[in-house]
């Protein structure tokens, strides 16, 4: 049965070219100019890789500083003990415990958006593996750490994490709609280059295959790869 799209939806549709190829700030323009939504829409920035995520050496991830952050509100918490509880809760931490928390997020739990832990911690943290998934603290996303407090304000300040679905597609965050377009351009820029660096070394072919600009309630504008470079290398 064919999905039925809303009148506002269709209007927007309207007004958008979906086989054109747009450079990064025309889609970020028209994007812009079509919103019709009541709140402030987040851009989100969506790629298909050539990979394939069930070999190990290229299930692409990463982590990545937006230089003008993602203008949401992220809520951390923290599983630490001692002076890195206390560091944790000088950083921002919107909740910090230690056997409490993990027995609490045992129980269903899951008012935050990032969990943070220390190293200490871990053991003890493995046990929420099969509950959290994708969201279980880990050393490569520097959400596993001996410096809870750095990790804490990166997180704060806008650090994004990264990774490839089983399909080999990508999304992230880029910020929200209402940013100054050169806001928005300096962020893509970042985060295109951070997965253009975390390319697979064995990977032959095509990397980055397709890449799309889309708004909360807005349409996917397909972008210009070649603009896409041209900009990080420029």
């Amino acid at each position: 049965m064919a999905r039925k799209r809303s009148r506002r939806y269709r209007e927007m549709i309207a007004k958008v070219d979906r086989q054109k190829q747009y450079t990064v700030r025309e889609a970020i323009e028209t994007l812009k100019q079509v919103s019709s939504a009541k709140f402030d829409e987040s851009l989100e920035l969506a790629c298909r890789l050539g990979v394939d995520p069930r070999r190990a050496e290229e299930n692409v991830r990463g982590t990545v500083t937006l230089p003008n952050g993602t203008g949401r509100s992220v809520k951390v918490a923290c599983i630490a003990k001692g002076e890195a509880a206390v560091e944790a809760e000088q950083a921002g931490a919107d909740v910090v415990g230690a056997e409490d928390l993990i027995e609490k997020i045992e129980q269903g739990w899951e008012d935050f958006d990032v969990l943070v832990a220390h190293v200490d911690m871990m053991r003890a943290v493995g046990r929420l593996g099969r509950r959290l998934g994708p969201r279980m603290p880990n050393k490569k996303s520097g959400t596993a750490t001996d410096d809870v407090g750095q990790a804490i304000r990166e997180i704060k300040a806008g650090k994004v994490e990264f990774r490839v679905d089983r399909q080999g597609n990508l999304h992230c965050l880029l910020g929200k709609l209402s940013f100054d377009t050169d806001k928005l351009i300096e962020n893509f820029k970042e985060l295109y280059q951070a997965i253009l660096d975390a390319r697979p070394p064995t990977l032959k072919g095509a990397y980055v295959r397709q890449l799309y600009l889309s708004s909360t309630m807005g349409p996917g504008l397909k972008i210009d790869l070649q603009d896409a470079r041209s900009l990080v290398a420029g």
